[in-house]
């Protein structure tokens, strides 16, 4: 009986950071397949990670940046299906991968991942075809909940305009409770596994500390992945400058596949951006 229970933590332990990280190597499409320049790029980590994304240029005068941070799943090869739009829209994207993402080298974790957001921000102010005042943040999901902390405390943060985020979670721990809670066999054991998790990344203990930059918070009412509530917590402990969209019927991280949110979106980069 002993062992069995041993065995059974195991795997819901592995659950529980499987919620975070599930990292495909398989590169499913290139941005050329979609009828996009790009050019891959590899740089490094502060401790060493071999990293890699793509630079997508905008097809006309540039107006902005967009730093374009991903999901848990999978890569950059799926999720350039949020983004690959923009550059039509006269705005550059960078898509870097985490560590163990895609053709990154490594193996994620909160405090790795928290690197790559920061090295992927300082490659940028180092490519001379970016306007440095003009760089915003794009992220989703999991990505959402990195990012707010990282602009948070970010050493680039005076050169953040704004931070967009869709469908994250408000904390590593509440959202493991949430997930077992929904499991007959580890609902017993939501609040003392939810221990285990490492929460020194919480966006909430970070969002009211994105202060003076814009943050935009997207989140569809109908989001079964990361419960509305989530953003609306997120938003509550938020200082201004803020903003909050909510999307009637929307999934998670479904409002960009939408014109009416594609244009507001520019509409709300122009905002945020300095003016020319």
């Amino acid at each position: 009986m002993r062992s069995l229970s041993i065995l059974i933590l195991t795997v819901l332990l592995s659950a529980c950071t499987g919620v975070f990280f599930q990292p495909q190597q398989v590169q499913y499409l290139t941005p050329d397949k979609i009828g996009l320049v790009y050019e891959d790029v590899y740089f490094h980590s502060s401790d060493g990670v071999k990293l890699h994304g793509w630079w997508l240029p905008a097809k006309g005068q540039a107006k902005g940046t967009v730093l374009f941070f991903h999901g848990n799943a999978e890569n950059i090869s799926t999720h350039i299906g949020n983004v690959y739009w923009l550059p039509a829209q006269n705005y550059n994207v960078f898509l870097p991968d985490y560590r163990g993402y895609g053709n990154s080298e490594g193996e994620p974790t909160l405090a790795g991942v928290q690197d790559d957001l920061n090295s992927a921000m300082k490659y940028l102010l180092l490519r001379k075809d970016v306007d440095t005042d003009r760089i915003v943040i794009l992220a989703q999901s999991l990505g959402g909940a990195l990012a707010i902390y990282n602009v948070a405390h970010s050493p680039y943060r005076a050169k953040i305009k704004a931070l967009i985020s869709e469908s994250a979670f408000s904390d590593y721990r509440n959202l493991a409770r949430e997930k077992l809670a929904s499991f007959w066999l580890s609902w017993p054991l939501q609040w003392p596994l939810s221990f285990l998790i490492d929460n020194d990344y919480s966006p909430l203990d970070a969002v009211s500390h994105i202060t003076p930059i814009p943050l935009l918070i997207i989140h569809g009412n109908k989001d079964n992945v990361v419960p509305l509530p989530h953003g609306q917590i997120l938003f509550d402990a938020a200082a201004q400058p803020k903003e909050m969209w909510i999307v009637p019927e929307g999934g998670h991280i479904e409002a960009l596949k939408h014109e009416k949110y594609r244009k507001l979106l520019i509409e709300y980069l122009d905002r945020v951006l300095p003016k020319s």
